[in-house]
């Protein structure tokens, strides 16, 4: 593969994903190794074409030589196309160039939820944008998803626990991001929405580890048992992130405690109902 000389590909130092990404780039030889640098470490004088809010919102890609500066997907583009020449009429498609630029702006409008920043961070003046439609959207996707996994999961768990009815997952996932940010809202109404990202960031990471014993099942013939003891596991992790996102967001327990007393409360209304 080549490896595209003369760039700098400006990178978000506050985000744990971009920051990962980037050093990929440079271990597979796709940019040289002088070529990524954090936009906030970026002198004011340097790379004057480069527009500063919108290299925080898209990572932004400086020609060295030229001055020439390409953002979000259309950087990422650029250093595939160089490295896998045979990939550039698909990078020049229209509709594939759409679809991914959306995809692109999903994760990059949601990425400080996905993989939150550290907590000594946020100290650069320009912070990344927030657009509600692609945290709504966020939240829809991670909500339909966790929901989805959740109601095949409880099959395996059949006899410890009540079935329900086919969409009962789909309203306790839902009911989960209402309680919590109603809750939220009297709480810190400033970080309602960075707080319901994280809570589906959680919830979603859950349900991806529960396809674990989705897959064993069709491989293994477990007890029930099993399967609950898992389930109560994942549980358990879910707690213990939550506590550190919430202290990350600098809230205090009633988040945690509110998150831990409505599950109890959906469990207790399950075993009633039935």
């Amino acid at each position: 593969m080549k490896t595209l000389n003369n760039h700098l590909i400006l990178f978000d130092a506050e985000c744990p994903m971009c920051s990962l990404y980037t050093k990929a780039f440079v271990s597979a030889g796709l940019i040289e190794s002088a070529g990524r640098a954090a936009y906030q470490q970026l002198n004011q004088s340097a790379c004057p074409m480069v527009d500063r809010q919108r290299a925080v919102n898209e990572i932004a890609l400086v020609n060295q030589t030229t001055g020439e500066v390409t953002y979000g997907i259309n950087s990422l583009f650029k250093i595939f196309a160089t490295a896998m020449p045979a990939l550039k009429p698909l990078f020049a498609f229209t509709p594939f160039v759409w679809i991914m630029s959306k995809l692109y702006a999903f994760i990059s409008y949601n990425r400080r939820v996905i993989i939150p920043a550290p907590i000594n961070t946020h100290t650069f003046e320009f912070k990344p944008t927030f657009k509600l439609h692609y945290r709504l959207f966020y939240l829809a996707f991670t909500w339909i998803i966790t929901a989805y996994i959740l109601t095949a999961y409880v099959h395996l768990m059949k006899g410890l626990l009540p079935q329900g009815y086919a969409f009962r997952e789909y309203l306790v996932c839902a009911g989960q991001i209402f309680f919590q940010g109603a809750v939220m809202y009297h709480i810190a109404k400033d970080k309602l929405w960075d707080y319901l990202g994280n809570l589906m960031t959680i919830s979603f990471a859950g349900a991806l580890l529960l396809t674990i014993g989705l897959l064993a099942a069709h491989w293994f013939a477990l007890p029930v048992i099993v399967y609950v003891g898992y389930f109560m596991l994942v549980v358990g992790c879910m707690f213990l992130e939550h506590i550190r996102r919430s202290k990350l967001l600098g809230l205090g327990w009633t988040l945690t405690i509110s998150w831990a007393l409505y599950r109890a409360l959906i469990l207790l209304l399950i075993f009633i109902a039935n």
